[in-house]
């Protein structure tokens, strides 16, 4: 063989060294969205498991919490930090939210179904535009103008409402005790019944069994079969809201579920 040529025929493929077979496809990697008023340190129970199940992941914070408190929330720039996290684990992943990131992760999907394998909504089957949301609003805006910006209230509600571990994990990356008002503004813009109507990515529904944002299931449901995609509810015993706190091996378990039955093609 001359030099500067390449014998081609010595040098086996991939799937000639593995015996013929084909490579499995890889799981999907997985973007975590948290809630209002925390941050992303509120998945680093899952972000341990996912890591060592063999999974990519990422934790991501929203405009108005975490390290960018100091930015104003907007729809947008929510949807655009979901993508920021899809878009560093290589343009394709499942994307799991909680209550806020859940209505991010189904936003996401609409808007871009081309980056979603699936999606796990937890704590969000209630549509943005449930009439309560004027009264949660007007109230937001009156615990945000307290002192302490409700401060106090906010941390005796977490430390009796979850264990220690989930508290910790909760507030570890601070409150953001000032965007409530923002996001409620900013939600109302999702019409969420259209949005799981569009897409083609698998949606995962996970509630706690005593979540009072549960009154939507079933149209949410009907909504994602509507648009010819598949659709899951789960109802987890004993939780409430804030679910993948409260029960978090049961949800881990399902969030590992739906990466196993979601499939990325082998390059």
């Amino acid at each position: 063989m001359q030099a500067g040529t390449t014998d081609a025929v010595t040098m086996p493929s991939a799937r000639a060294r593995e015996g013929g077979r084909r490579r499995p496809p890889a799981p999907p990697p997985v973007v975590l969205v948290h809630g209002s008023r925390t941050s992303r340190t509120m998945w680093r129970r899952q972000l341990f498991s996912l890591e060592a199940a063999g999974v990519a992941a990422v934790a991501v914070d929203l405009p108005g919490h975490g390290e960018r408190r100091a930015e104003p929330f907007t729809l947008d720039g929510a949807v655009d930090a979901v993508r920021d996290g899809v878009h560093a684990l290589g343009g394709r992943a499942l994307v799991a939210g909680l209550s806020l990131g859940g209505y991010l992760a189904i936003e996401h999907r609409a808007r871009h179904p081309a980056e979603c394998a699936g999606v796990v909504a937890a704590g969000c089957s209630t549509p943005t535009s449930s009439p309560l949301r004027p009264a949660w609003l007007r109230l937001a805006r009156w615990i945000e103008g307290w002192p302490d910006h409700g401060a106090r209230l906010n941390d005796t509600f977490v430390r009796l409402l979850l264990t220690t571990e989930g508290a910790d994990d909760l507030g570890a990356g601070g409150f953001a005790l000032t965007s409530m008002a923002q996001v409620l503004g900013e939600v109302a813009r999702i019409d969420t019944l259209a949005a799981l109507r569009t897409g083609s990515g698998p949606v995962w529904f996970v509630n706690g069994r005593y979540d009072h944002f549960r009154g939507s299931e079933r149209a949410m449901l009907d909504a994602v079969r509507a648009g010819g995609a598949t659709a899951r509810l789960v109802v987890v015993p004993g939780a409430r809201h804030l679910v993948s706190l409260d029960a978090p091996v049961t949800f881990t378990r399902t969030l590992l579920e739906a990466v196993a039955s979601v499939e990325l093609p082998v390059a």
